[in-house]
């Protein structure tokens, strides 16, 4: 279990009149960083790198310190560095956790200890509903949202027929619950495989002898990798059309998947062709910095440390000031790269989602190409369950 600090600021102290202000914000960012979903964690460290980069390195014209740490996708490892974090390195702030099995253990103790969590990935359903926190944040996504747009798509182009295929851990159970919320049709078979398999050569010849009309699936990393590439493969790609929200065919898995994923269909709250200025600017620092092109997780993780700035701003640089940050992480005003945006009172976005195929760009790469609005403002669907406590 190894961390890493990053300084990532080392001036702008004199500005407040009060010690905190010479003090770092302590950030605690746990994610995946080994193993066949590694990938998702460096994709989110460096958007959010490239996100601080953006307001020069300070977060409300604080230092910062992050505290780098890699969970390896296991909720017991995840437990063991929240804690450490927070007893022996006092972070203020714990984020960047992409798993909901992982954000499901650590969040309990971190809430009670008194910081908060401000996620740009993970999306359980549980906090955006009865256990809704004041100091738990998410300005990523609630993981039902997407599957619920891909739903509503399939549902008003007439599909009737859906083949259903998640791994079994919480955030595939959402997707699923999300995708059959809205949809309403038949589901010609509904799949959990063990999470972090990566041979497919079963569940797929079921799923051909299902005969649906479609395939909506849920598989991050390298099992949506061997997944989307078994199944072409298999010669069913040009014969049942593949459905999924961004994270089973965005960029994070594109180069691997190659042609395999050319002509599916996603829904997705971002992709790397938006054309409002924040956007641009993003895709194009991105790939200057990283050599590729952003994925949603990127452009969230970059939204999320944005955010924090402007929060900060807004309450004066005093994170230690937990009521009024919270206050100003609920009204917070920024440029996001994804356009609409702001919290509901479950402290879970309201934003526009959109169709997108995958083609190829330019340059032959795989890639996002939006098509149209799914859905305008779209809330998650456990806002009403969440009975959020006064800030304190």
């Amino acid at each position: 279990m190894k961390t890493r600090t990053i300084l990532a600021a080392s001036c702008l102290f004199a500005a407040f009149g009060i010690a905190h202000a010479e003090e770092p914000v302590k950030i605690g960012f746990i994610s995946t960083f080994s193993g066949p979903t590694g990938q998702l964690g460096q994709e989110l460290l460096d958007g959010f790198n490239l996100g601080l980069k953006s307001v020069g390195g300070t977060l409300g014209g604080r230092p910062v310190q992050v505290i780098q740490a890699d969970d390896q996708a296991k909720p017991d490892v995840g437990r063991q560095l929240a804690d450490k974090m927070i007893e022996s390195d006092h972070v203020q702030i714990i984020t960047g956790v992409n798993f909901s099995n992982v954000m499901l253990a650590i969040a309990k103790p971190v809430l009670d200890s008194g910081a908060f969590i401000v996620s740009i990935n993970a999306g359980p359903s549980q906090y955006a509903g009865k256990l809704c926190h004041p100091h738990y944040f998410n300005e990523s996504f609630q993981n039902d949202t997407l599957p619920e747009a891909m739903g509503i798509y399939l549902r008003e182009n007439g599909v009737k027929r859906v083949y259903l295929m998640a791994p079994n851990y919480p955030a595939g159970k959402d997707f699923l619950a999300g995708f059959k919320r809205t949809f309403k049709g038949d589901i010609a078979g509904e799949v959990y495989t063990a999470f972090g398999q990566l041979d497919y050569a079963a569940e797929i010849a079921q799923l051909r002898a299902a005969k649906p009309d479609a395939v909506f699936f849920f598989y991050p990393g390298g099992m949506g990798i061997n997944f989307v590439k078994q199944y072409a493969q298999a010669g069913l790609k040009d014969q049942i059309r593949l459905y999924g929200p961004s994270f089973s065919m965005d960029q994070t898995v594109l180069p691997g998947m190659g042609d395999a994923a050319v002509g599916g269909f996603v829904s997705t709250f971002w992709s790397e062709d938006f054309e409002n200025a924040a956007s641009r600017k993003f895709t194009a620092d991105f790939e200057a910095a990283y050599g590729r092109i952003p994925s949603p997780y990127a452009a969230n993780a970059y939204d999320g440390a944005r955010m924090l700035d402007a929060a900060l701003k807004a309450s004066g640089g005093k994170i230690e000031d937990k009521a009024a940050f919270q206050k100003a992480l609920e009204s917070v005003k920024f440029e996001s790269v994804r356009g609409n945006f702001k919290f509901n009172a479950n402290h879970h976005p309201i934003q526009d989602s959109y169709l997108a195929q995958i083609v190829k760009d330019a340059k032959g790469r795989p890639a996002m190409k939006r098509l149209e609005l799914i859905k305008a403002d779209q809330a998650d669907s456990y806002a009403s369950d969440c009975v959020m406590k006064p800030a304190k």
